[in-house]
This record gives C-alpha cells, structure tokens and sequence, in this order.
C-alpha cells in the first residue's frame, strides 16, 4: 500500500464533560503528518474519550476552536472486536468492495498470508490483533488511532506486537495517537509521549533527544504520580 502524508492533526478548546465532571478541558492537541505519539494519564483521565471524539464516535463534545482530523482514521481497540460469524478476509475488507486482493495484501504484511478462510475463535489473541491491524491499514489511514491494543496480550505477544506495529508504521506513515498504560511500552513506541492530566496534556517528553530513556522514564512516572522509581 502507497505511503500517506495528511494533514497537520489540530484540536483546539476540546471539552467534554459527563455530568458535573469535565473529562476534557479545553484540550489542545498537534499531531504532525507521519509523528508517533503516545498519550499516557491515570484511569479515568479521559484518554479513550479523546480518541474517541477524534474517531468520531462522541458526539457530545464541544470546542472552542477548532478539530481538524482527515477523512482516513482507522481505529484499533484492546478488543480485536472481529465478526465471529465472518471469516478472517471478509473482517479485513468489512465495508469496502472489491478489496479481497488489498485484504490478502494487508494479511500478509501482519504475517497471517494463508490465514484468510480462518475463523477469529481460531486464531490466538496476539493473532485477533493483528487481523484487527490488517483492517485498520487496508483503508490506508492519515491517523490511527489504537486504544491500549495490546492491553490484553502476554508480555512475550506484547513484545512481539511492538515490532509489528513499528515496522508498520515505518512502512505506511499515518500519524499515530496510541493510548497505553504502560511507560515502557509508550517509550519503545512513540517519538513524542504525552501525559494527559486535570483534562489537559500536562507533559510532554520527545524521544530521541539528548534526555537518556532512564530519565524520560522517571519524568514520566512523575507526571503521573508515581514515586520512589529510577
């Protein structure tokens, strides 16, 4: 599949509140064409809910400025989310016609070439995950956007998974809002690691800088709240 290069990713005054509590508080937010950054806070902090609404799946948020997000978002979630009833091609290509041959393509970029008259309850869970990347990059994304997608995978697959979407990365070039959990996994990933806190990005650590990944760990597990790491 062909490299994209989209649009500057620009959100400006997002809010978005449930109840009394605002989740998201006049959020800014860049993403530059092709930039990798990965989007840390506690439980709660309203990380999915930004993805969400950049996905557009909320429609209940409010901006003061303005959101710009291209056309081509493909979203990857924790849950796989494959269709039990289809087999594994027809989960790759859902919704697009005439894209078998661009589904077999994308299979095999994940290593699952010869997999496609799989049934999902046939496949492991790290195998689930990259059937659900194939999906995501056969609609050739500017952004995607991956909600903890290896949240549910042992250390090992984890690992694994880390390589793969790195090198997928490298290879299509969408911007990348990955929201993780784990400071490890955001470090390894990202060129760019956010924090997001009292629903506004609180921290940002750039990768690749002079600052050692020991010390970009320490930062960010203190911009988190947690103490007594080195």
């Amino acid at each position: 599949m062909a490299t994209h290069v989209g649009e500057l990713i620009r959100v400006e005054g997002l809010t978005r509140v449930y109840g009394d509590r605002k989740v998201l508080d006049h959020l800014d937010l860049e993403l530059a064409p092709g930039e990798f950054v990965a989007l840390l806070g506690r439980s709660g902090s309203g990380k999915s809910t930004l993805l969400r609404a950049l996905a557009g799946l909320d429609w209940d948020v409010a901006g003061d400025g303005r959101t710009e997000v291209p056309d081509q978002v493909s979203v990857v979630f924790q849950d796989a989310r494959l269709l039990p009833w289809q087999r594994v091609l027809p989960n790759v290509v859902l919704g697009l016609t005439g894209a078998d041959q661009r589904g077999r393509d994308s299979l095999a970029e994940v290593g699952l070439a010869g997999r496609e008259r799989a049934w999902p309850n046939e496949l492991s869970g790290g195998e689930q995950q990259r059937v659900a990347l194939a999906r995501s990059l056969v609609r050739e994304p500017r952004l995607l956007l991956a909600d903890e997608p290896f949240g549910a995978l042992d250390a090992l697959t984890r690992l694994k998974m880390h390589r793969l979407l790195r090198r997928l990365w490298e290879q299509h070039r969408p911007a990348v809002l990955l929201v993780t959990h784990d400071v490890d996994e955001a470090i390894a990933l990202a060129d760019r690691v956010l924090v997001l806190d009292d629903g506004k990005i609180a921290t940002e650590q750039r990768l690749g800088s002079h600052t050692s990944p020991a010390d970009t760990r320490a930062a960010l597990l203190r911009a988190l709240g947690v103490t007594g790491e080195s």
